[in-house]
């Protein structure tokens, strides 16, 4: 692949950062105004899956405009999937048998290495596991507790808002930094 098709780093990460800021708006903002209809309509887990699914269809939209080569377009939408999936399957397989605090340090943890490991397995960079983890797992939990920080301080649906802006801000810049180095 040549690498003047491939969006630049700072490319890369505004792309990831204000797209995936929008992706998580829609979806905190149904946390912030609709989280008691779903939970008492949909049940937790169900809630979870289709905030899941929420992160999964709008983000493999924001991040597949990054992609060249043969990776672009639903393989890359399947791969984005599969990411997220694992994703949030560690983040919440910690953080509900951790819970509190411990539980959402190990549920980034975990989950940020279950997103780079489908990310290094996708773009066949085996060796690059520990770099995207550690480059997710900052990104991921700088804008997860400072989104927490601001809920907490902020309260109510402003501050659901406010966390869901800071959590997609900071993520979609880690992914898409580990999707310019994967495509490197």
């Amino acid at each position: 692949m040549s690498s003047a098709s491939l969006p630049s780093l700072k490319k890369s990460i505004l792309v990831g950062s204000l797209g995936f800021c929008a992706s998580s708006l829609m979806v905190f903002g149904t946390v912030a105004f609709g989280e008691r209809w779903m939970y008492a309509h949909l049940g937790l887990a169900v809630s979870y899956i289709a905030w899941t699914l929420f992160f999964v269809l709008s983000g493999a939209v924001v991040f597949n405009s990054l992609i060249v080569g043969p990776l672009r377009g639903p393989r890359f939408c399947l791969l984005f999937a599969l990411a997220f999936i694992a994703y949030a399957t560690g983040w919440c397989g910690a953080y509900f048998v951790l819970r509190g605090t411990l539980g959402e340090w190990g549920g980034s943890l975990l989950g940020s290495i279950f997103m780079a490991l489908a990310f290094a397995v996708g773009f066949k960079k085996s060796g690059a596991i520990f770099p995207f983890s550690g480059l997710i797992f900052v990104a991921n939990s700088l804008g997860y507790f400072l989104g927490s920080l601001l809920n907490n301080t902020i309260a109510g649906q402003s501050g659901m808002v406010l966390w869901g802006a800071s959590y997609g801000l900071f993520l979609g810049a880690g992914i898409g930094a580990v999707l310019y180095w994967a495509q490197r």
